[in-house]
């Protein structure tokens, strides 16, 4: 099936489905099985209470004060690893869908798109680069 003229991607984008029992049954199934998961950690998990002298459940002792400072450059790199896989995931999709575009006459408007889209997140790296984000030291 291919895509004749604009109209109709306009006018696919806007049907809605003949029926959510699909969505519905999704729903309830993941409700359900995340129900059944906590029910089943409620009830088999140890029952012993354990102390703040005790060690840790796997064997590592206490030490310091938990309000210590620490460094947070792991939790930056983590997250600026997120964005730029999120940008990843955000490619997927229009590339599949890049030969309909073209065959509509959208071709050339969507690629653009994207070129401008990579730019902003390549000057998005740049700038992180060079404020050290992404440095261990």
């Amino acid at each position: 099936m291919t895509i004749q003229n604009k109209d109709e991607i306009i006018q696919g984008m806007g049907s809605a489905p003949d029926s959510f029992a699909p969505i519905l049954l999704q729903l309830l199934l993941g409700v359900g099985f995340s129900a059944l998961i906590l029910t089943l950690a409620f009830l088999i998990n140890p029952k012993k209470k354990s102390k703040p002298q005790d060690t840790f459940e796997c064997g590592v002792t206490y030490y310091g004060d938990a309000r210590g400072l620490f460094n947070i450059k792991f939790y930056l790199v983590a997250v600026l690893f997120i964005l730029f896989d999120i940008e990843a995931v955000f490619l997927y999709p229009w590339a599949v869908n890049l030969i309909s575009f073209k065959e509509a006459g959208l071709g050339t408007f969507f690629l653009v798109e994207m070129f401008f889209f990579l730019l902003i997140l390549v000057v998005g790296l740049y700038y992180i680069w060079k404020k050290g984000a992404l440095e261990w030291d």
